[in-house]
Parts: structure tokens; C-alpha cells; sequence
């Protein structure tokens, strides 16, 4: 049987005059945008720019909701109210949907401290859930491979595409490894390929303590402001392809 697997990246991440990321070269070789809306960074004309970016590349949009956080790019936690975060969640969603016009959109990926922060504290899971059931409950939520959250989401009814992060160590639990920890960020292009290939063919992936954590992948996520991003997403498109592995848009997969 091919493997399939989505291959989405954070995009839309600059701001006024700073432009981060290469989102013009990345988003040749992906199939999932998910874009930032505006609290944690993006502002409205990089938002209409990666709107525009990702239709004229045949690649499908997602919201990147964060807490509202300019100053820490939405990685600090928020001691918000579910309420707060529900309601923030659909304002973001709206903004984006905005620029969308008949282009419908496909999913939604939280972003930093707010996806972190789903995985552990249920309630933040439940109000991200809630946010997107009151908007589409047909929109795809993408979340951790494994998580409790994944089992909440289903229990409330949403679809669900399990995530994996070629760029990204793990800790034994399986949550990501706090980016103030050293290594927590790969940047070895061929240490990055090997162990994506492994998470999407054998479902496997070594931890940073070196045990081995079963993932099932629905998506594989590359940073896109990784240093040799563009240089990752190509060599990842190109192994994947020898390997078998069909990239496919998350909607195909999730939605059959």
C-alpha cells in the first residue's frame, strides 16, 4: 500500500517592513499552508500576499491561530479564559477567511504556546475545538500525533489529521522539545530526511533520550523559518517521492 502524507509549513510569518521566512520557495514543494493571522505575527497585506502566494501554487490554506502575543511570536503561554481563547480562535479563522473569497478553507493549526498548551490543559484544547465547531465543523484540525487532544477533538466530533515535525525533536512523551532547549530545533538536512521518512513509512521516531516513540502521520510539518528551509522542503519532496511516499493534499487523505 503507498504511504501518503500531507506536507504543510507555517507561512505568512513576516511583519510591516521584516519579512521572515522564504515562503515564495518553500510553498513549490508543499501542499498545506498554514497562515499566520495576525496575534502572533502577519498583518493584512502579508496575509492577502500568502493568501495569493499559496493559490497561485495549487497549495491549500489553513488558519495559524496563536494567543495574542506580538512581542513573544505567540510562544509565550497565556493565562487565558476559555472563553478568551474560544473567541480569539474565531476571530482568526474569520480574518483569514476573509482574504479567502471563494476559496474555500481547508484546515486549522494552532501555533506555539497555544498548540503546546492544547496538549496539556484540556480546557484549551476544548475551546480551540469549540471555536472551530462554531465556525466549520468541516474544517480539518491538525494537531500532535498521539496527543490527548486528538482524542478529545474526535470525541467532539471534529476531523482530525494527526501531525509529525520533520525539523522538530521529541521528548519521550511525545510533546515537542521546548525551543530553549538545545537541540530542540534539527538542522541537519539528512538527519531531518532520514528520521521523516521513518515517521511516515515505519511510524517510528527516536525521542531525544534515544527511546522510540510510535507516530502515525497524517501531515509533516517543516518550519519555514528553519535556517536551510528551502533546501529541507526540496530534499523532502525529492526522498519522499523515491521512497514511495505520495504527497498528497491533507484533504484527500483526511476526507476519503
Amino acid at each position: 500500500m503507498t504511504k501518503r502524507i500531507d506536507f504543510n509549513c507555517d507561512m505568512g510569518e513576516s511583519f510591516g517592513m521584516h519579512k521572515l521566512g522564504m515562503d515564495e520557495e518553500v510553498i513549490k514543494y508543499i501542499t498545506s499552508a498554514n497562515i499566520a493571522c495576525g496575534f502572533h505575527s502577519g498583518d493584512p497585506n502579508w496575509m492577502k500576499k500568502t493568501v495569493d502566494l499559496a493559490i497561485a501554487n495549487n497549495v491549500e490554506i489553513g488558519a495559524h491561530p496563536s494567543f495574542h502575543d506580538l512581542v513573544g511570536f505567540g510562544r509565550r503561554s497565556i493565562n487565558a479564559t476559555y472563553s478568551e481563547i474560544k473567541n480569539d480562535v474565531i476571530y482568526q479563522i474569520g480574518a483569514i477567511s476573509a482574504f479567502l473569497q471563494n476559496h474555500p478553507l481547508q484546515h486549522v493549526k494552532p501555533h506555539g504556546a497555544l498548540y503546546n498548551q492544547a496538549l496539556i490543559n484540556e480546557d484549551t484544547a476544548k475551546a480551540i475545538c469549540d471555536a472551530i465547531l462554531y465556525v466549520n465543523p468541516n474544517l480539518i484540525l491538525v494537531l500532535l500525533s498521539g496527543s490527548k487532544w486528538a482524542e478529545i477533538a474526535k470525541s467532539m466530533g471534529l476531523k482530525i489529521a494527526l501531525e509529525v515535525f520533520a525539523d522538530r525533536a521529541v521528548e519521550p512523551d511525545g510533546t515537542l522539545v521546548s525551543r530553549s532547549k538545545k537541540g530542540s530545533v534539527i538542522h541537519d538536512i539528512d538527519t531531518v530526511v532520514e528520521r521523516s521518512i521513518k515517521m511516515i513509512k515505519d511510524g517510528k521516531v527516536e525521542a531525544i533520550d534515544g527511546s522510540i516513540i510510535e507516530y502515525e502521520a497524517d501531515t509533516i510539518c517543516l518550519h519555514g523559518d528553519t535556517p536551510g528551509a528551502v533546501d529541507m522542503a526540496k530534499k523532502l519532496k525529492n526522498e519522499f517521492e523515491n521512497q514511495g511516499i505520495k504527497i498528497t493534499k491533507l484533504k484527500e487523505i483526511i476526507n476519503e
